[in-house]
């Protein structure tokens, strides 16, 4: 792993490129990624970065949004079959037809969706500040789409806005069942639950935090409490657990697991950096029309 890692670091050095790691990652690829963390802060870093490749280690609207955010970089892909199921439940003409049962209301897409449904959006969010995002479009109700989870989570959290979700959803959050928060609590009553706001809304209102992944390992680090169930994706666990080690972080079960964040290996980022393989390209008119509901996001969120 080690001889890996330097080739990598020396081809980053010799190529400017620069590698984002998403939190759902394998913790290994921590070893080489210049930055990393949830969907908001690796879109921001994507929309900065003076480097000439970029290599996201993550899924593939994730690269394509960082391609969005800096058309004149190359942005690669180190599995190319690493999709989103959530974002695979919309393509553009069920956006069209979801609109048109709606006309006239502003439309919330969250980042987990292709640069198409992005393109017909009037603003993009991420699980870190969806609130905020449906906040500051004023409006009396929103379309969100596509997890109706996290969308009505918002809902709950304004209380003033009706919040008209498509019924799409993270398979994996959707297997953390309000009985696991039960038996977790009694196995370990002295930790708080911390969840992801793509978990069911039943779960989301047994947790004493819920937030996206940087909020969850900021509520973690700063929190008095030594004890913690994290009912989010494993990476969360491996990190957090890594990176405080005189805590104790508790999975809320064995599988929470994404197979397609978990797909990317040091080998994976090795060998797209060796041959600049595996390259994401999203139409100029897409990319024109998708990059105002995600600049419009960078904007809200400052």
């Amino acid at each position: 792993m080690d001889t890996i890692v330097e080739r990598i670091k020396k081809l980053k050095r010799e190529k400017n490129a620069v590698i984002l790691a998403h939190c759902y990652q394998p913790v290994e690829i921590d070893l080489v990624a210049d930055y990393v963390g949830d969907s908001l802060y690796l879109s921001q870093v994507a929309a900065k970065t003076d480097a000439e490749i970029i290599v996201f280690a993550g899924v593939f609207f994730m690269a394509q949004t960082a391609k969005i955010l800096s058309p004149n970089k190359k942005v690669l892909l180190p599995q190319i079959h690493a999709g989103c199921r959530m974002a695979d439940m919309i393509d553009y003409k069920q956006l069209l037809e979801f609109k048109s049962k709606h006309a006239g209301i502003p439309v919330v897409c969250y980042v987990n969706s292709t640069a198409e449904v992005k393109s017909e959006c009037d603003m993009c969010c991420t699980s870190s500040n969806a609130v905020k995002i449906v906040k500051s479009l004023n409006a009396p109700k929103i379309l969100f789409l596509p997890d109706t989870y996290l969308g009505k989570w918002v809902e709950k959290q304004l209380g003033n806005v009706e919040v008209i979700t498509y019924p799409g959803f993270c398979p994996t959050h959707l297997h953390i069942r309000p009985e696991d928060i039960t038996n977790a609590r009694k196995q370990h009553p002295e930790a708080l639950v911390l969840a992801h706001p793509e978990c069911h809304n039943s779960v989301s209102q047994m947790a004493d935090y819920v937030g996206s992944t940087t909020g969850i390992m900021k509520f973690a680090k700063e929190s008095s409490n030594k004890s913690f169930i994290i009912a989010t994706e494993q990476g969360v666990v491996d990190r957090l657990k890594r990176d405080y080690p005189e805590k104790e972080f508790i999975p809320v079960k064995d599988n929470i697991i994404c197979p397609n964040m978990k797909m990317t290996s040091l080998e994976d980022v090795l060998q797209v950096l060796e041959n600049e393989n595996n390259e994401i390209n999203v139409d100029a008119e897409i990319a024109k029309k998708a990059v105002k509901c995600i600049d419009r996001m960078l904007e809200a969120s400052k």
